[in-house]
């Protein structure tokens, strides 16, 4: 009886010991983790801040929607491009722009001179999906419209400054090479216009008058909302009436195929939020750490009385 509790008590206190030992080294992981994120000046995962995406990320980060023919979609893919598309966000800034801004893009050409080319013109049009996302510019040289399509995510792109922020009343501005060449022409020299930090972005309701034809397009099957009375013969007229189809707009099934559920996007705009936050926590700390080593370098460097 006695060799039997005695045993029964080596192998309770054995039990014990393990429950223990398991104890003291998941309290040590969870400090030594606490202590490590706590150096990186980062947050635990279980205090994380849970950020929602606003609703206007649909519009300033249109190319981080995918494709939405199901045929084309490749989820593994499309991470790895948001992927790519936010670490190059962290080495150069994209700012806010929409069809309508005018911009200043500093890219690598190594026909120009100093290896460096700069342009400045409006947005005509913005597309693409993921790293290939584009836009296009437009100015006049010379008397002479330009044209300049860029990659955003291409590695040569230096630097996009804008300029003047504002929309335009149609997604798409082509037909600005119809158009007199004063609205296309901006000065090179042109200064970025100050915005304050709760700037709207204002809706230019300009409207531009077309050059007689011969056009570029059929503007008159456009129903273009930035271009005055277009006139145009009655027999084209009659037959851009024809081809209209103003039922579309109330198409519900048409409309849903052509659009990403929005489960999906707010995903994916949680995403970006998550990445700007992180971005505008870095500056802050950099800038800090900046001002630091001023003050320190101010008071640890001797001045000396002028003779």
């Amino acid at each position: 009886m006695a060799a039997l509790l005695r045993q029964f008590s080596v192998s309770h206190l054995t039990v014990s010991m393990r429950k223990l030992c398991v104890t003291s080294f998941a309290t040590i992981a969870s400090d030594v983790q606490s202590e490590t994120i706590a150096s990186k000046g980062e947050q635990p995962s279980w205090k994380s801040p849970k950020l929602s995406a606003p609703p206007e990320y649909r519009f300033i980060f249109p190319e981080f929607l995918p494709k939405v023919d199901p045929k084309m979609r490749n989820s593994l893919r499309e991470k790895l491009e948001r992927k790519d598309m936010l670490n190059r966000r962290k080495v150069m800034e994209i700012p806010e722009f929409y069809v309508g801004s005018i911009l200043a893009v500093t890219a690598s050409d190594r026909f120009s001179v100093g290896k460096i080319n700069r342009f400045v013109g409006i947005c005509i049009h913005r597309g693409g999906e993921g790293l290939r996302a584009t836009f296009r510019l437009r100015n006049v040289i010379d008397h002479q419209g330009v044209e300049i399509m860029y990659d955003m995510y291409n590695p040569t792109m230096q630097k996009i400054e804008v300029l003047r922020l504002e929309k335009r009343l149609d997604d798409e501005l082509f037909y600005l090479r119809d158009a007199p060449q004063e609205y296309s022409t901006f000065p090179f020299d042109m200064e970025p216009e100050l915005r304050a930090s709760d700037f709207e972005v204002p809706i230019n309701p300009l409207k531009v008058k077309l050059n007689p034809m011969p056009w570029y397009d059929r503007w008159e099957r456009k129903n273009l909302k930035g271009v005055e009375d277009i006139q145009v013969s009655p027999r084209r007229l009659m037959k851009a009436q024809k081809l209209a189809t103003p039922w579309m707009k109330y198409d519900l099934m048409k409309e849903y195929r052509s659009l990403i559920p929005e489960e999906e996007q707010q995903e994916i705009f949680n995403e970006v939020h998550l990445h700007q936050f992180e971005m505008k926590a870095a500056m802050k700390k950099e800038k800090k750490l900046n001002v630091k080593r001023t003050i320190t370098k101010s008071i640890t460097t001797p001045t000396y009385p002028k003779n």
